[in-house]
């Protein structure tokens, strides 16, 4: 039984990103009204939360709503400082003009975070995810063979 009303997805190992959901943390003051998802613990399993991928999920913010929807970039922010009761900070970002030029904002952001808050590449971090959970048992690609790798 699902107590949260959204499901925030994020990665943990974001500085900025951790800044922000603790911010959403405080506001939520243990109301369970968010479920906070570190996206980045290597247990994240996509199918428990919407079936959103580690590399969607890295590349652009996501967020699950109760009811299984799934939404995404600054969306996201509307929804959840709306569950919070602290809407009114994003409303702006659903008006004409003004929402257009804030998803492009987030889209410039999103797309040169991971550099800016001196991460590797997005392709980086998905082969170091990936050997990690090869190493682990977990991988999900088969894995060729002596013989076969030769063919």
């Amino acid at each position: 039984m699902k107590n949260w009303q959204i499901e925030l997805l994020y990665d943990g190992e974001c500085p900025l990103c951790l800044r922000e959901v603790n911010f959403l943390r405080s506001k939520d003051r243990g109301r369970g009204l968010v479920n906070f998802v570190d996206i980045a613990q290597p247990d994240y399993n996509p199918q428990d939360h919407g079936d959103v991928s580690f590399e969607d999920a890295m590349a652009r913010i996501h967020a699950v709503k109760a009811d299984g929807t799934v939404i995404k970039n600054v969306a996201v922010f509307r929804e959840v400082y709306e569950v919070l009761g602290i809407g009114w900070l994003y409303a702006p970002t659903s008006w004409p003009i003004i929402g257009p030029l804030v998803d492009r904002i987030y889209d410039f952001w999103a797309d040169r975070r991971l550099s800016w808050t001196g991460r590797p590449s997005l392709a980086e971090i998905l082969a170091q995810r990936e050997k990690g959970m090869c190493a682990n048992g977990d991988c999900a690609l088969p894995v060729a063979s002596g013989s076969e790798a030769n063919n």
